[in-house]
């Protein structure tokens, strides 16, 4: 039975018929072996092969379509079998692959036949490919689009946040710190008591005042998966669905961190119920945590903001006081070269001057000021230059609305 043709042929039946002609063309080719098919990103062969664990050779009979992508300066092509038929070589066993790419109603979706000896092998061979693939290493998992994505510069990039230079009142960052580091070293205390190994953590405030710092800090230092939810909106699948597959892959990963930026934003009175629903765990949500954040938490329902079991944790980031304003300014100070430091007792005044400030306006003070300084580049001049952009931001804070900074932002927050 010839093979030249077989995806091209594929690809010209009817959507719901390619599947079954692929099943049942490649029962026929090979009679005596087990054929297991189905659909899942987390099929991911081209992963699993640049991590060593089997080795890939295209069919030469067939024309094998290939996407190769562009990443970056200095970065390696990615490459992605769209349309293909592969010989995999994996623990002794000669293995066929085939990949049929075809669009349906708008949404592309890449199927996979596995074709071995026996059907165990087949399934043994899907169930390590998903297994690694599934896993979180040295990156974060990005939902955005309906589907999820592995981001490596964005875990590299949070890298500098710390709790060490993330500046908050004492008691709120400990309190923050302790709280998930003693949950996650207690599974066994939890359970023994009967109590849900689950949690649920708020982070209300207005936006610049070091929750995404927070946030950031926490995944860098509990060492533990991320999964960050960017939109459950996509155009191929209903807001709900999108849900279900977040809270099923956060089960999935755990225990691990689920991360709801402006969950104010994500929320609405269509998908509300839903989403509570799943955050309650009618499915087991053992070993997860969900760390939201809003800038307004009036337009949380109470459903999600007052009820202590869906989010038992709940901490408020306000306005820098005083000696949070003191500390983060001298410690800017502190890192400038010395004919570009402030004069000595006007740190003080600066404080004064700032109250009602934010911390991200604070570091915006400091850089439009380092900016400005460098057309005079005078020493001792700085004093004049910050307390006129204090006047002009002061001026601004009325008009514009403070910018929300999100952990997927490719900027560096340290002392926000």
């Amino acid at each position: 039975m010839s093979m030249e043709n077989f995806i091209s042929e594929a690809l010209c039946k009817p959507n719901d018929y390619v599947s079954y002609w692929v099943s049942q063309r490649l029962a026929k080719i090979h009679p005596d072996k087990a054929v297991i098919e189905g659909e899942t990103s987390l099929f991911d062969l081209e992963e699993y092969v640049r991590a060593g664990h089997c080795e890939v050779v295209s069919e030469s009979s067939i024309h094998n379509q290939t996407t190769t992508g562009w990443d970056g300066t200095d970065k390696k092509f990615t490459r992605e079998a769209d349309n293909a038929w592969l010989n995999v070589f994996w623990k002794g066993h000669l293995l066929d692959v085939v990949f049929v790419k075809w669009t349906d109603d708008g949404y592309k979706s890449r199927h996979h036949w596995i074709v071995a000896e026996a059907r165990e092998i087949a399934e043994e061979f899907l169930r390590e490919v998903c297994e690694w693939c599934a896993e979180v290493r040295g990156e974060i998992l990005v939902f955005e689009g309906g589907g999820w994505r592995k981001n490596k510069k964005l875990h590299e990039a949070i890298k500098a946040a710390t709790f060490d230079n993330l500046i908050l009142p004492r008691g709120l960052k400990e309190d923050v710190r302790n709280d998930l580091a003693h949950f996650f070293s207690s599974r066994e205390m939890y359970e023994r008591y009967g109590i849900p190994w689950k949690r649920g953590v708020l982070l209300l405030g207005p936006p610049g005042n070091g929750k995404t710092h927070t946030v950031k800090a926490l995944i860098n230092e509990l060492k533990k998966p991320c999964l960050y939810v960017k939109t459950f909106k996509s155009r191929c699948e209903t807001e709900q669905q999108a849900m279900r597959e977040v809270f099923r892959r956060a089960r999935q990963t755990a225990p691990c961190l689920l991360v709801l930026e402006d969950v104010d934003s994500l929320i609405n009175d269509k998908n509300r119920a839903f989403f509570l629903n799943e955050l309650d765990g009618f499915t087991d949500n053992t070993g997860v945590v969900v760390i939201a954040t809003t800038n307004h938490p009036e337009r949380l329902d109470p459903a999600i903001i007052d009820r202590p079991s869906r989010f038992d944790r709940k901490y408020n980031f306000d306005l820098p006081a005083p000696s949070e304003r003191r500390a983060y300014i001298e410690r800017w100070n502190d890192k400038l070269q010395i004919e570009m430091r402030l004069s000595e007792g006007i740190a003080e005044r600066v404080v004064v001057e700032t109250e009602n400030f934010s911390f991200a306006y604070l570091k915006e003070l400091f850089l439009s000021s380092m900016m400005q300084w460098l057309a005079s580049a005078k020493e001792g001049g700085m004093d004049a230059v910050v307390f006129e952009r204090v006047a002009r931001l002061r001026g601004q804070m009325s008009n514009i609305e403070e910018p929300t900074h999100h952990v997927t932002d490719d900027d560096d927050d340290e002392d926000e």
